[in-house]
């Protein structure tokens, strides 16, 4: 299930050409996954203040297809692609109305308190396979590719 962020450009997002400035792309898919994550019901800092659980970027795969400009409309989508017991990998975009400026894959590892892998908590993969509202008719894909880009 693709889950969708609207945000606009602004003057401090972009640099001298007037376009977006390469790294703020990054800032703009970190904001939808914060909300993708929220929207299956899961508080990450209840999460981390219980099970000592945060989430690092392991690697992100990015390419920077058109530029965007001030005052832009965009929509970054987020889409689970694999699911393992300690990643998982996201395919996120950057579109101005229907034109993708910006892919990105982003794989995501789960660490406990002292900084080291650990397995996803469980009610994170209840979160991933439900979500707040109830199962999912795609639950049970998660353990194998969701999408090819």
């Amino acid at each position: 299930m693709t889950h969708r962020l609207t945000l606009r450009v602004y003057y401090e997002d972009t640099d001298l050409a007037g376009i977006v400035y390469y790294a703020n792309y990054l800032k703009f898919i970190e904001r939808a996954r914060s909300e993708w994550v929220r929207g299956i019901g899961i508080d990450q800092l209840r999460l981390k203040a219980e099970t000592g659980t945060v989430f690092a970027v392991r690697r992100v795969e990015a390419d920077y297809l058109s530029p965007a400009r001030f005052d832009d409309l965009l929509t970054v989508e987020t889409d689970l692609l694999r699911l393992t017991p300690a990643r998982l990998v996201l395919d996120q975009a950057v579109l101005r109305g229907g034109t993708r400026l910006f892919e990105a894959r982003v794989t995501l590892a789960a660490l406990g308190p002292g900084g080291r892998p650990v397995r996803l908590p469980a009610e994170f993969r209840r979160s991933l396979e439900t979500g707040p509202a109830g199962p999912r008719a795609d639950a049970d894909v998660l353990a194998i590719p969701l999408k090819t880009r």
